[in-house]
């Protein structure tokens, strides 16, 4: 009957006639009521029929057809479902144009219903789709569908119910069916779905009013990340079989709270996209900063999750909404537009307590000027930048915790991706808070940067995250670590006053990641291994390589100390004390170090910053008081060091390592002995005995008949230490501020000569006819040398400046000279015979005769 009464020829026309039309199309739509499959089959095949033959010619009957074809629900079977939507498609593909405008929403919600329908997933993903293409009729046809909607006879009072124009109402409408599909229960609806939703905002998003652009803020966008999370939160965490059945899942997608990862991921990904693509517009709305902490907000909680594909995709999203991913490297087929520069606050200092305050006091409006410069800057509210700071340090600080569980199986390790991440957001976001950064700023952040590098990889994983031998490179957590140490030294050399009081702050923290690179840090109370020592994945926990980590950050330091060395905030926070107490522990290792190439660079780099810091000392006196013990016992320690030269060594290496030595002991004859009259008198005492100790070295450290270790002897480096003796040994012709050190020298040579003639003798007389080695009678004629220099040296000395207890070791020299006459050695026996001579002005008869013989 319906049918018939469609097809008969009226005058006037059927569509003309509305009355008649709503009257012959309302029973049909009435008979939606009846429950038995057999009637709704034939009703809505009578729809679809309709649809061919009078779908031009509905006009106001429209909204009939569609309740009809919508009014199919989840209680009623397969085949009716599939019937409905047969009509539904035909509906969108044909015949949107000749839908009243005033009857869309209707088209959009029937749409969004078959979407939501779980009798058959292929028709909810299609539904899905035909939104799509309802959006894009929308966006083609704006203009014509703006005009009726306007001129569609709404009064006054309505318009102010919408709240927004009729033509945005539509979008609204739209936007809220997609965000309902975004939390459907099958995972493959809520990501066609969310996809759809963010990909319709970022197309067609510039097409709304600035002041609907809060509703979706406040109806559509943030209400879903509400759903998503508390759902995401409540998802079981078992895998149900009954799901899959016969279908394999990925072991990343068989729970429901995994699925539901992934749908918040997409969520905020997406929210993260509109703010990103939208920022111009959203920021002319009055609540921006509200909406702007309320994202923030998400990102952390988000950020903190112990998924670790939602913590990491959150700091992703932290960085779209920063402008940071200037690129974005997702899958979204709409480019991001040119992004203008923020500049960063000018006024109000960050709030850094996090404490809430009035917002109409706190909170500045946004003012967006309107100018067609291409590098116009946007003035930010500081109060934007307070917060995302606060968050960082948040999310910082929280994830990096150590756990406090002891069963190690069950805590929860962030991963290098996720710190890699975190870290790599600190150097753009510094630039806009660097004007009020201060030094509480940077102790949090040292905090968080130091535990997220203390973070250990699983054993599984650590053959993926460690490079191993001999490409032994630093990780990416490191290379960003090491660029936001970079960012805060050159903010701090090249900023205010203000900024340089940080100077010993960023020294600590290069100092601290030096000492990484000899003893890795641990985190909390997690046993893990050291790097190097694993074999196999048996391991649970495995601790990174720090040695290319900490030779980066000694480079650095000695960079930074060059440039900042006289500043006085650096003398006064005793900085170059520090350094040499971090380099003493490489140093004093030397070849125990786990990576022989540290102590090498330490040592180079150790001389350098000496080079520029002592200059400094000695000018600065008072400030540099107990540097002068710590040098002296780094120098000790590395000079004659506890952990010997391996068997393995080659000559060569020896002699290189050696040499290393040789340069140190010319540091302190040219840096230190030179000005003595300057530096503190125990500290000479110190170096003298250090001298005096490497002098002698080379004559204790092998037995005499050892012959192939002799190669191994320190030769040149005795041989500096005692050129460096008898350099400062000379005693001038007249008293000066020099006969402090002079005197020092003489004791100590005279003490050092003694010892190698006694031991001389008695080695020879040891080995019989073997002879001695070739350094050890090196040795011996460079002594006997030095004994005739220093007493011809003494002879000249005006008296008053030699003291007697000085002559009187000259003289107990002389019975041990005399004993090495039987020596074979030509060299020995000539430098001997040199030496005698100068006694002969020593020998003089007793004063006071003895009568009778006694």
């Amino acid at each position: 009957m319906v049918k018939g009464a469609l097809s008969h020829k009226y005058d006037p026309p059927l569509h003309q006639n509305l009355r008649l039309q709503l009257m012959i199309l309302s029973p049909l739509q009435e008979m939606s009521t009846i429950m038995h499959p057999d009637i709704r089959q034939k009703q809505l095949e009578c729809i679809f029929q309709i649809l061919h033959s009078n779908g031009d010619t509905l006009n106001d009957g429209w909204p009939c057809v569609l309740g009809v074809i919508g009014a199919v629900s989840n209680h009623q079977g397969e085949k009716l479902v599939q019937t409905a939507f047969q009509s539904l498609q035909l509906v969108v593909t044909d015949f949107l144009p000749m839908i009243p405008c005033k009857y869309l929403q209707i088209s959009v919600k029937v749409a969004a219903k078959f979407g939501l329908q779980h009798q058959e997933l292929n028709i909810s993903l299609t539904a899905i789709g035909l939104l799509w293409n309802i959006a894009d009729y929308f966006h083609q046809n704006r203009q014509r569908i703006k005009t009726e909607l306007d001129n569609s006879g709404l009064t006054e009072e309505e318009k102010a119910r919408l709240g927004m124009s009729p033509f945005d109402a539509l979008w609204m409408c739209l936007f809220t069916k997609l965000g309902e599909l975004c939390v459907d229960q099958r995972p493959a609806v809520r990501k066609s779905a969310g996809q759809t939703l963010f990909s319709t905002i970022s197309a067609h998003g510039t097409l709304l009013e600035h002041g609907t652009w809060k509703k979706v803020l406040w109806q559509v966008l943030f209400p879903l990340l509400e759903n998503v999370q508390k759902l995401s939160s409540a998802a079981p965490t078992t895998k149900d079989e009954s799901v899959g059945g016969n279908i394999l899942i990925h072991h990343s997608r068989d729970t429901a709270e995994k699925q539901w990862a992934e749908t918040r991921v997409l969520t905020l990904a997406g929210v993260a996209r509109t703010f990103h693509v939208q920022r111009k517009i959203l920021q002319c709305i009055g609540d921006f900063p509200r909406a702007w902490s309320l994202l923030l907000e998400h990102i952390e909680n988000s950020a903190q999750c112990q998924n670790a594909e939602v913590s990491l995709a959150a700091l992703k999203s932290f960085q779209e909404i920063l402008y940071l991913n200037k690129e974005s490297k997702d899958d979204s087929s709409f480019p991001l537009p040119e992004l203008p520069i923020i500049a960063p606050p000018s006024v109000v200092s960050i709030d850094r307590l996090g404490e809430s305050k009035d917002q109409s006091s706190n909170v500045k409006s946004l003012k967006l000027e309107d100018t067609t410069a291409k590098d116009a800057d946007v003035d930010y509210d500081v109060s934007l930048w307070s917060s995302a700071w606060k968050v960082w340090l948040n999310i910082g600080t929280n994830a990096t915790k150590p756990p406090e569980n002891s069963d190690q199986r069950k805590v929860y390790v962030p991963s290098q991706p996720f710190l890699t991440a975190l870290v790599q957001t600190v150097p753009p976001l510094f630039e806009h808070i660097k004007m009020r950064f201060v030094a509480a700023d940077l102790k949090r952040l040292s905090f968080v940067l130091n535990s997220a590098l203390s973070v250990p990889v699983h054993g599984d994983a650590s053959p993926f995250i460690i490079p191993s031998y001999p490409e032994i490179t630093t990780t990416p957590l490191q290379d960003a670590t090491l660029e936001v140490v970079e960012t805060l030294m050159e903010a701090v050399i090249s900023g205010p006053e203000a900024m340089q009081t940080m100077y010993a702050d960023i020294f600590d923290l290069l100092l601290t990641y030096i000492e990484y690179g000899v003893k890795a840090p641990r985190f909390g109370r997690m046993e893990t291994k050291t790097f190097g020592t694993v074999k196999g994945p048996q391991v649970d926990w495995v601790t990174m390589n720090f040695i290319p980590f900490a030779e980066k950050c000694v480079e650095l330091t000695v960079d930074m100390y060059k440039r900042a060395a006289s500043h006085q905030t650096v003398i006064q926070a005793h900085v170059l004390q520090n350094i040499i107490k971090t380099f003493r522990q490489p140093l004093g290792l030397k070849y125990a170090c786990p990576s022989q190439t540290t102590w090498q660079l330490v040592i180079n780099a150790f001389l350098t910053v000496l080079s520029v810091g002592l200059p400094i000392a000695r000018k600065h006196e008072s400030a540099f008081q107990n540097m002068w013990s710590e040098l002296a016992q780094c120098l000790e320690d590395f000079l004659f060091s506890k952990h010997p030269s391996p068997p393995t060594l080659s000559i060569e290496d020896f002699q290189k390592d050696e040499a290393i030595d040789c340069q140190v002991i010319q540091m302190i004859r040219d840096d230190i002995l030179s000005y003595a009259g300057s530096i503190p008198k125990e500290f000479v005492v110190k170096i003298m005995q250090i001298l005096n100790k490497g002098s002698i070295h080379s004559t204790t450290s092998d037995t005499f008949v050892d012959t192939d270790s002799s190669r191994k002897l320190r030769e040149e480096f005795a041989k500096s230490c005692f050129e460096t003796l008898l350099q400062f040994s000379f005693v001038s012709k007249s008293k000066s501020e020099e006969y402090p050190i002079t005197k020092l020298a003489v004791l100590s040579l005279l003490q050092r000569c003694q010892d190698v003639v006694k031991k001389y003798v008695e080695d020879e007389r040891l080995c019989g006819k073997c002879p001695l080695p070739r350094p050890r009678l090196a040795e011996m004629a460079s002594v006997l040398k030095a004994v005739t220099t220093l007493v011809s040296s003494l002879k000249k000395a005006p008296p008053g400046n030699v003291e007697m207890s000085v002559w009187n070791q000259v003289i107990q020299l002389y019975p041990s000279l005399v004993d090495c006459t039987t020596s074979p050695s030509p060299s020995v026996c000539k430098a001997l015979r040199e030496a005698l001579r100068e006694y002969k002005d020593l020998l003089a008869p007793p004063s006071t005769a003895f009568p009778n013989g006694r």
